[in-house]
């Protein structure tokens, strides 16, 4: 029997889509919504789930950015064949995105059983929130907003990069909201460390889809509750995309500072009054 409904695919599929590129952090709003629907958090099945749903939201980045990312693997293409080419800001910056993968898929892997297990508490989820929302505000004050997408280097994609492991061993922190405030401590514009955070998510949450997909068929998930929470995360984050973007160029993160502070506050009230389960 399968673990996760339809019905209940479609829920997760929405709240995959709305929150995966908000700096709220997907991990954390489908845990919660998963407790509030009965499914158990922890089960292995479940967590598969959501890693292959996110495949969708990833497919509405590569559709949004279709026209940057052929400019950039073409840069990159070019440049392998050609010395010249290599001199290329695009040319560069696809290799950065390659090194900067590297650290959050050792981390994943080694921490695979810890991530699925102990870390993927509603505890955890609630205090991350919290934390991480503290981060956002104080990258947000210290940022000085003045350096664009082509000012970036090495440096800022690998580190922006390994600030993913945060949210990877702390669901709750959010993955956006780690890389979005990276980006602003070093100084990137608001747009420029929201497009980053884009670009650096395409291999790792698509490569971590791919690697649980297996598993989630194996574990019980039919595949039509797979097809439709992935097609809705898709349709939804795609939107959600183009609505962030317009957003940041003209408001700070204090709204979603203060959404998430909230909600980790609710959590730990429903977790600490036995309304959810752990």
């Amino acid at each position: 029997m399968s673990t996760i409904g339809i019905g209940q695919a479609a829920v997760l599929g929405i709240v995959e889509g709305v929150t995966e590129f908000l700096p709220v952090s997907s991990t954390g709003h489908l845990k919660i919504t998963e407790g509030l629907m009965g499914i158990p958090v922890d089960d292995k099945a479940v967590v598969a789930f959501t890693a292959v749903i996110q495949v969708g939201a990833i497919a509405a980045v590569l559709v949004y950015f279709f026209k940057d990312i052929v400019r950039i693997m073409t840069a990159w293409g070019r440049g392998l064949v050609n010395r010249e080419e290599r001199y290329h800001h695009d040319y560069k910056f696809a290799w950065w995105v390659i090194y900067a993968t590297i650290p959050i898929v050792v981390v994943g892997l080694a921490a695979k059983p810890l991530i699925e297990s102990t870390l993927a508490s509603l505890w955890v989820v609630a205090g991350s929130l919290i934390v991480g929302s503290g981060l956002m505000w104080a990258a947000d004050q210290m940022g000085r907003h003045k350096r664009g997408e082509d000012d970036t280097g090495l440096k800022d994609a690998m580190l922006v990069g390994c600030s993913q492991i945060l949210a990877l061993l702390f669901p709750g922190f959010s993955r956006s909201g780690a890389t979005m405030s990276t980006g602003l401590i070093l100084d990137l514009e608001r747009v420029a460390a929201t497009r980053l955070s884009f670009f650096l998510g395409i291999p790792a949450l698509t490569g971590a889809g791919l690697y649980e997909l297996k598993d989630a068929v194996g574990a019980g998930v039919d595949t039509l509750p797979l097809v439709v929470g992935t097609a809705v995360s898709f349709a939804v984050a795609y939107a959600s995309i183009a609505w962030l973007l317009k957003f940041v160029a003209k408001h700070s993160f204090n709204a979603f500072v203060i959404y998430r502070i909230a909600v980790g506050i609710l959590l730990f009230g429903l977790l600490g009054t036995g309304i959810l389960a752990a």
